[in-house]
């Protein structure tokens, strides 16, 4: 006689409803003893380890969906003790349970490769080899294996019957997973050559994307840009279009500042005594002025008695000396990094004037530094233009049109 019958002789019904509820409380049971027991001491066990590993555990819920399994075992190992059950009834309790113990193990092992992400995320090397993208294709895998054990154990088939049909499937997976597979090559690609990391600022115009990558995935990377808007571009978009990083500027430490001040022609002229005597002042020129001297004066020298006539001989320019004096005023600046070049050079005049431009790093590449830093440096530059007898080019406004008016009359 069976467990069930032996222990409820009376009508058939009430014998398989009280079996049902017994088999249901069993289960309740054994869940509670699991999840409230079991996994408090799993979870103590871990925090005597590492409080933050057994955070880790409950955050993931690895070990709380894998406790599920239990009462699924349960209830599979005692459907078929219920009394007066029908057969067609009892095989899909049976199989549809098995289907949930199979999506349960799926679920629990893809907590746990989130889980090793987590752990592997704190590593200090984790943004030079992110393996997020990896993460993603294994639980695709390990999900596309599940459904097809779950619709094998739902229609009580053998899943090689489903495999054997997966040939013929072949070339409409492929259209399917299209992006995925073209989203791995190119994942791999940007881990082998560590094109990009988490962290990396990088610029990306044609898809106004200008920021922080702040997550790199199988299907996406993600860009915080600076105001603070996301943008989500495809991977593989990485790999196809050209996009500028950062990263070496950052690694380097020093942010080029390569701008320009626009010189009046108009204002370019030799320097009399009176202002070579006014600059020999300035502590930045005194060797400078000094050793042009003396090249100029042994240049003079050799064309004789030509060196009668100022048009024939080499002389001082104010142009010329400002130029000297901003080379000296970076490499006394102690904001400038002087390991790398530095350059002040003539560019090609045009209508705007002559452009002098400055060519150094800053010693800092934080935002808001270099943007003080280059902003000091000009400031200064400009200020002391007119003590070289130079003014800086400015297009004729409404105001300087009225100040022409008034002294034309």
């Amino acid at each position: 006689m069976e467990l069930f019958d032996f222990l409820f002789a009376g009508p058939p019904l009430m014998a398989t409803l009280a079996g049902l509820f017994i088999l249901l409380g069993i289960a309740a049971i054994a869940n509670f003893v699991v999840k409230r027991v079991l996994l408090r001491l799993i979870h103590r066990i871990a925090g005597f380890i590492s409080q933050r590993k057994s955070e880790d555990l409950e955050k993931h819920s690895v070990i709380s969906r894998l406790a599920n399994v239990v009462p699924a075992i349960i209830i599979i190992t005692g459907i078929g003790l219920v009394p007066h059950l029908p057969a067609s009834l009892t095989t899909i309790i049976h199989n549809v349970t098995s289907a949930f113990i199979v999506l349960t193990i799926a679920l629990s092992i893809s907590a746990a490769l989130d889980l090793v992400n987590t752990l592997y995320n704190r590593r200090p090397d984790a943004a030079h080899k992110p393996i997020k993208g990896y993460i993603q294709v294994l639980k695709i895998a390990i999900f596309a294996v599940t459904t097809i054990l779950i619709i094998a154990t739902l229609i009580d088939k053998s899943p090689l019957i489903l495999l054997s049909g997966l040939g013929a499937m072949a070339a409409v997976l492929m259209l399917v997973f299209q992006d995925t597979l073209l989203s791995l090559v190119a994942s791999i690609q940007i881990s082998s050559s560590d094109m990009v990391r988490v962290g990396d600022w990088i610029e990306m115009p044609q898809l106004n994307a200008d920021g922080d990558v702040i997550d790199i995935a199988l299907h996406t990377v993600k860009i915080q840009n600076w105001d603070k808007t996301i943008t989500t571009v495809p991977t593989r978009r990485l790999i196809n279009d050209p996009f500028k990083n950062w990263r070496g500027m950052r690694e380097a430490g020093g942010r080029r500042i390569k701008r320009a001040i626009y010189v009046d022609q108009t204002s370019i002229h030799f320097m009399t005594d009176e202002e070579k005597a006014h600059l020999q002042k300035f502590t930045l020129l005194k060797d400078y002025l000094g050793a042009k001297e003396n090249e100029l004066m042994e240049w003079n020298k050799k064309i004789g008695e030509s060196a009668n006539d100022a048009v024939n001989t080499r002389r001082l320019t104010n142009i010329g000396t400002f130029r000297a004096y901003v080379k000296r005023y970076l490499e006394t600046s102690s904001r400038v990094r002087q390991d790398m070049t530095q350059l002040v050079r003539q560019l090609s005049p045009g209508p705007t004037g002559l452009p002098i431009e400055i060519y150094c790093f800053t010693n800092t590449t934080v935002w808001a530094e270099y943007e003080g830093t280059q902003s000091d440096i000009f400031d200064h530059l400009y200020s002391i233009l007119p003590e070289f007898g130079l003014r800086a080019y400015q297009q004729p406004s409404g105001a300087d049109l009225q100040n022409i008016a008034i002294k034309t009359g």
